[in-house]
């Protein structure tokens, strides 16, 4: 807060003292910095690490769908959800030919800018493809003859001009004007006076232009200073019934309206104006003229089933675009368009729908627009209200960088809706939202095209650098936010922007979290760099591999979480990996005199890595190696242990989901985690599928052993006691798991001091909130062997 600009006048003194000192004016900016700075040492003191599987349960949860593995969505080199896209290679057709040349495809006709004529011709070949509703296309020719002035609605790239001009065609106009659409609405009778006098002097001079004149209007810009009203209907329909003339004024859904009763557009399909445009082109391309209609017939069924014509109609493509398409189709059936080509038209039109959207030009969304579609593009998926409210902080960073020396004005209110999600070519529906309570129903805001988030987010970075400052204010300012949802989100958005460009994603923001002291920014850093890796930026491998074994410990720390959570891709180097790791934390405390305690957290990290690596679906290539190495020194028989038992202890309630390529995600049936463990255990249910086949012995017979191993070591015995309690308590509630846990029990006993170790433990566990130990615990302890019984070898 900044101090005022003139001094506070004293405050009133008191009847019988001394008056009161003058105010300081610098008091409100000390007090906000005080509040700034408690608020910080709070956040400082609630930092805490949050453990590996939370960190992947959160990617799982609230990664963008264009982000899950698994879900045909991402980058792959130049590629976006498989198709090409931006100019690091190949050819994008439509937009960029690689080299010297460019080729630009006009996506349907512009609005007009300036008063004339419109051609016959161009009405004749609008007439020949136009496509609508004929019922509804009817009413509204009849109440436009009825009427003389029809106002249209509806949204821009619909057919909202071609539409008005195609009334006019059916209400009888000989020839059709445009009128300026940036007049005011009160002087658009003097302007409509002015066009009937140039229709009239035309007239005279050309006979054969008798009969009712056109005029339309397209994209009126009426807005809340200067509104579209009634009265200035009423005088424009007066002129329009002197001289027999008809005038169609097409508005967008914005615009303002006072007492104006507007006929709403409603425009066909999208396949119905491809099939219509790629008649028309076809009919105008036949070879023979007595066999057109066959040959349009039967060549329009063959390309319109085309894989490529098949995959445009299943995305969210405007009119405008299919109406381009069509000749793209036409050139291709000629063979001027190769397969290729003909494929990428769909990401090219989406690609240049968001340059358009980013432009400066006198059409150009206002800036809060533009703020909305990138909150949207980094929250695609996820609830309406909170993209909304997040987009608007960002508009006040973007007010930052374009007006540095003015206050950020943002507004309380806004545009609705429903008007905001159609000007993003998005849709909003109900969904379930995993939070830390559990799933709940929300009102989400989606693209309907899934590219589009992608495509947004690395324009905006690649294309428009001045906008990066904003950009990254905002994305650290998501960092520090408390929700997961956008923490993750920060991450994911952070990910692409490191995939479009890896050395400035990495100098502004991800190395920046990763050497954060505080871990809330190491963990957004560490989900940004895994996240980056899946959708294929490069060297994120080498970048965590130097960060590994460098001295900065925060980054050493971020490096071992992302490697946790990328690891189930090449399970033996990252375990060889975590290794190396924890060796160097042993070394680094005996050079102390006297030598220094292990780093706990570091510790509990590299721990973390290893439970996740054995329960994703890697886990069998992870025991293998564990087995093979454990043994060689203290740091690897300590990594192992401590990560082995840690997996021991998660229960069924998470289960892995193929479609995240994450890992467990949540499964649909409900539960508990170690807290509440009437769930089934993850480990011991592999045990028991590893046990029921002979390829799979093996790993039931490793599992075995690094139970033993956990049960002899007196520094893990006590906790690998405490893990086979909540197995025993799961088994109370769960019949499988007590078969399971019975046959697991007797290949536990290597030694009578085994036998006597868990008979003890099953004696005088305690139940659920201090109970006696419950019934199973009895039945299990009949197939422990009895002290000084033969006992299993292990194998």
């Amino acid at each position: 807060m900044s101090a005022p600009d003139t001094a506070v006048p004293p405050a009133n003194p008191a009847p019988n003292g001394p008056p009161a000192p003058p105010a300081d004016p610098n008091a409100p900016q000390q007090q906000g910095q005080a509040q700034a700075e408690e608020q910080d040492e709070a956040a400082e003191e609630q930092d805490r690490p949050q453990d590996a599987w939370s960190s992947r349960r959160e990617l799982a949860d609230h990664a963008p769908p264009a982000l899950r593995i698994g879900s045909g969505a991402g980058f792959g080199g130049a590629l976006v959800t498989g198709d090409q896209h931006g100019v690091s290679g190949g050819r994008v057709a439509g937009d960029v030919i690689m080299g010297s040349k460019t080729e630009i495809w006009q996506l349907g006709p512009p609005a007009p800018h300036a008063s004339g004529e419109v051609p016959a011709a161009t009405l004749e070949r609008l007439a020949e493809s136009f496509v609508a509703d004929e019922e509804a296309f009817a009413a509204l020719a009849d109440r436009l003859r009825e009427e003389r002035v029809l106002v249209v609605r509806g949204a821009a790239f619909t057919g909202r001009r071609t539409a008005a001009l195609m009334l006019l065609r059916r209400a009888g106009a000989t020839s059709v004007r445009s009128l300026l659409r940036d007049r005011p609405p009160a002087e658009l009778a003097a302007q409509l006076d002015t066009e009937q006098q140039r229709a009239e002097q035309g007239r005279a001079e050309d006979a054969s232009a008798a009969g009712p004149v056109g005029y339309v209007l397209c994209d009126l810009m009426a807005d809340r200073t200067r509104p579209l009203r009634e009265p200035h209907l009423l005088a424009v329909r007066d002129r329009l019934a002197a001289h027999d003339g008809y005038l169609v004024v097409t508005v967008g859904p914005t615009a303002v309206l006072e007492e104006v009763d507007p006929a709403g557009w409603q425009p066909p399909s999208v396949a119905e104006v491809l099939t219509a445009h790629l008649t028309a082109h076809l009919r105008a391309t036949a070879p023979d003229p007595a066999t057109r209609e066959e040959y349009t017939g039967r060549e329009s069924a063959r390309l319109l089933a085309l894989p490529a014509v098949t995959a445009f109609l299943a995305r969210d493509h405007q009119l405008r675009e299919a109406a381009a398409f069509a000749p793209a189709l036409a050139r291709h059936a000629a063979g001027g368009l190769a397969a290729d080509e003909l494929d990428a038209f769909s990401l090219g039109a989406l690609e240049s729908q968001v340059r358009e959207w980013f432009e400066e030009d006198e059409a150009a969304l206002p800036l809060r627009d533009k703020a909305f579609l990138i909150s949207l593009a980094a929250f695609d998926g996820g609830p309406y209200a909170l993209t909304a409210e997040l987009s608007d902080r960002l508009y006040g960073e973007l007010l930052r960088t374009q007006r540095p020396h003015a206050p950020a004005d943002v507004p309380v209110f806004g545009t609705h809706i429903g008007k905001r999600l159609q000007l993003a070519r998005a849709e909003r529906r109900q969904a379930e939202e995993a939070t830390e309570w559990g799933p709940v129903r929300q009102w989400v805001a989606a693209f309907r095209d899934d590219r589009a988030a992608l495509v947004l987010l690395r324009e905006l970075w690649t294309g428009h650098p001045s906008a990066r400052p904003a950009l990254v204010r905002w994305l650290r300012a998501l960092a520090e936010d408390g929700r997961p949802l956008v923490r993750t989100r920060a991450a994911a958005t952070a990910a692409v922007l490191a995939h479009a460009d890896l050395p400035s994603a990495m100098a502004l923001l991800i190395e920046e979290w990763a050497a954060s002291p505080r871990y809330r920014h190491r963990m957004v850093a560490a989900s940004a760099l895994a996240l980056a890796h899946f959708v294929g930026a490069p060297n994120v491998p080498r970048i965590l591999d130097g960060w590994s074994q460098g001295e900065d410990r925060p980054m050493r720390w971020v490096a071992i979480r992302t490697h946790a959570l990328i690891g189930p891709e090449r399970p033996a180097r990252t375990l060889r990996l975590l290794r190396t790791v924890v060796r160097k934390e042993y070394e680094e405390s005996r050079r102390e005199d006297p030598p220094a305690p292990l780093d706990e957290v570091m510790v509990e990290e590299l721990a973390g890595a290893v439970e996740l690596l054995l329960l994703s679906e890697a886990r069998e290539k992870v025991l293998a190696e564990l087995l093979a190495s454990y043994e060689v020194d203290r740091p690897a028989r300590d990594l192992t242990l401590a990560g082995f038992l840690r997996a021991c202890r998660r229960g069924a309630e998470l289960r892995t989901d193929p479609e995240s390529g994450l890992g467990p995600a949540p499964a649909e049936e409900e539960g508990p985690d170690e807290e509440h463990p009437q769930g089934r255990p993850l480990v011991l249910d592999w045990y028991r599928e590893a046990a029921a086949g002979p390829a799979t012995a093996w790993a039931a017979h490793g599992l075995t052993r690094l139970w033993r191993a956990a049960l002899g070591e007196p520094l893990y015995s006590r906790d690998a006691l405490e893990v086979l309690r909540l197995w025993v308590l799961a088994a109370a509630h769960r019949q499988d798991v007590e078969w399971a846990l019975a046959a697991l029990l007797p290949a536990l006993v290597a030694e009578p001091e085994d036998a006597l170790r868990l008979a003890h433990l099953l004696r005088t566990m305690p139940g659920e909130d201090g109970a006696p130990p419950p019934p199973v615990a009895a039945r299990l302890l009949t197939v422990v062997p009895a002290a000084g019984h033969p006992v299993p070898q292990p194998r």
